[in-house]
C-alpha cells in the first residue's frame, strides 16, 4: 500500500508496513536532514503528514523557537542546555572562538547562535499524540553526532523538551 501527498509525493509502505521518507533541504547557509517516518502507515492521516509538510516550510520559524527554548533554560544550572553547553567549552577549550559564527561576549548565548541544525526527524505517527511530533538535531560540530542537543516539539509546534542525546 502507498499514501499520496502533495508535498511529499507517494510514500510507499515497507513490507512491515512501515513509511520512511527522507531528504535535505536547504536552510539558511545550512543543509539539514529530513526524515519522516512512521512504523506502521496505518498510523498516519493526511493531517499528520500536511503538518509535517507545513513545519518543513517554516524551519526558519521553528529553529528561532528551539534556539529560545535553549536560552530560556539557561537560568537553570542543572538543564541539560546549560550542561551541554559546559562540555562543548571544555571539548573546545581555547579553540571555541573558531566555531562560533558570532562572538558578542556572552559565550552561553554565542554556542546557541553557532549550533548547526543537522537534522529534523518527524514522527508521523505521533501527530496530536503526547510524544514528540519532530525531533531536531543540533550540534556545534556537524560530525560529532553524539554531542547533540535535541529539541522535542509537539504537532503544533510546540517546544516539548530539550535534551542532550547522552
Amino acid at each position: 500500500m502507498a499514501i499520496e501527498h502533495d508535498y511529499f509525493g507517494l510514500l510507499e509502505s515497507g513490507p512491515d508496513g512501515s513509511i520512511f521518507w527522507s531528504e535535505t533541504v536547504d536552510f539558511a547557509d545550512q543543509r539539514v536532514t529530513v526524515d519522516l517516518t512512521a512504523p506502521d502507515q496505518d498510523d498516519v492521516s493526511q493531517d499528520a503528514l500536511d503538518v509535517a509538510a507545513a513545519m518543513i516550510s517554516s524551519l526558519e520559524d521553528i529553529d528561532i523557537a528551539a534556539r529560545n527554548a535553549m536560552i530560556s533554560e539557561l537560568d537553570d544550572r542543572t538543564s541539560e542546555v546549560t550542561e551541554y553547553l559546559l562540555q562543548q567549552q571544555e571539548a573546545f577549550g581555547e579553540n571555541l572562538e573558531d566555531v562560533l559564527v558570532d562572538i558578542s561576549g556572552d559565550v552561553q548565548i554565542d554556542i546557541i547562535r553557532s549550533l548547526q541544525l543537522v537534522s529534523m526527524t518527524i514522527l508521523a505517527d505521533e501527530h496530536g499524540g503526547t510524544d514528540p511530533f519532530a525531533v531536531l538535531e543540533y550540534a556545534l560540530d556537524a560530525d560529532a553526532t553524539d554531542d547533540v542537543l535535541l529539541v522535542h516539539l509537539t504537532s503544533d509546534g510546540t517546544v516539548q523538551s530539550v535534551t542532550s542525546a547522552d
